[in-house]
């Protein structure tokens, strides 16, 4: 997801999507460690879209 993208959603949805990564990047660290994973790069691409979800939600929160 692109940054505006992610503020237009409110901070339930950002939650919500923070979760469904993070399960994402634990089914693709699994199969990375059974060597069933092609893209190792996509690892590095959940956990930085998770850590940009992180960081907006943290501001929404700071606005209140």
């Amino acid at each position: 997801m692109k940054v505006q993208e992610i503020r237009d959603l409110n901070a339930e949805e950002i939650e919500r999507k923070v979760k469904e990564a993070k399960e994402n990047l634990f089914k693709l660290k699994t199969k990375l460690s059974t060597r069933q994973l092609e893209n190792t790069a996509q690892i590095k691409a959940v956990r930085k879209e998770i850590a940009r979800m992180n960081t907006i939600l943290k501001e929404k929160k700071k606005a209140k």
